[in-house]
């Protein structure tokens, strides 16, 4: 005679120090998070105590993943976010960091290309056509950044654009392009305005792009280490994003 069935038992409610202590968070921590909206409000007893489920250490795990891969304030609104959202614009925002992640990647390693080709040009003649070259407009939109970026860094001598003696437009030739991921690769990698500048000069005037190329490396590796974090986030981000709009 073959066995019924049992219906699944739901599980213990869990303690804050039962949540702390499997979540890697303190219990202080664990209140702070859920206070920030991180995870929903804990269900309370008669006598005021919390009670937690096991949704709400894969959420706190999630958001150690997108803290490490997108700084804890980007990480706090996603999650934030992803507790009412819809599944599909759930799912939509975890690819959404995925996607930041790989384009960070590609800029460095144009950067690094661009690193190449300045030491290969390195006291030779102006290089490139005219038609080659670029407005800021679009080489702003080709970096991500704003125009006012670019004259920015013009400002702080890190960028000096080819000009139009007419119309005093602003024109980039392939050696400019280059230096500008360069410069963008070296910002988002945390480096100041003297720093990126010290690192240009010594391009320019010592050919040695050895440091250059390790601050640039160490960028790339950075990136990787936060994109093995994220995928390693991806089964309690799964759990989150299946419970989208809040049904945690």
């Amino acid at each position: 005679m073959s066995e019924v069935p049992q219906a699944p038992q739901p599980s213990a409610p869990l303690r804050t120090v039962d949540v702390a202590r499997e979540s890697g968070y303190s219990v202080q921590q664990v209140r702070d998070l859920e206070r920030l909206g991180v995870i929903p409000p804990a269900v309370r007893s008669a006598n005021s105590y919390r009670s937690y489920t096991s949704l709400h250490i894969q959420a706190l795990r999630a958001y150690r993943g997108l803290a490490e891969a997108t700084g804890p304030v980007e990480a706090r609104r996603l999650l934030t976010e992803l507790r009412t959202a819809t599944l599909a614009d759930a799912a939509a925002a975890v690819n959404a960091v995925h996607v930041l992640l790989a384009r960070e990647r590609e800029e460095v390693l144009r950067a690094q290309q661009a690193l190449h080709a300045i030491g290969a040009e390195t006291g030779a003649g102006p290089v490139g056509q005219e038609s080659d070259a670029m407005t800021i407009t679009e080489l702003a939109g080709a970096l991500g950044v704003r125009t006012s970026t670019l004259r920015f860094w013009e400002e702080e001598g890190l960028l000096t654009p080819e000009r139009v003696t007419s119309l005093r437009a602003r024109r980039y030739g392939p050696a400019a392009v280059g230096t500008a991921r360069i410069v963008l690769a070296l910002r988002g990698a945390g480096y100041g305005i003297a720093a990126v500048r010290e690192a240009l000069t010594a391009l320019q005037q010592d050919n040695d792009p050895a440091e250059t190329a390790r601050v640039l490396q160490d960028r790339l590796d950075r990136i990787a280490a936060r994109t093995v974090t994220l995928l390693r986030a991806g089964a309690d981000l799964a759990a989150v994003v299946e419970r989208a709009g809040g049904r945690i």
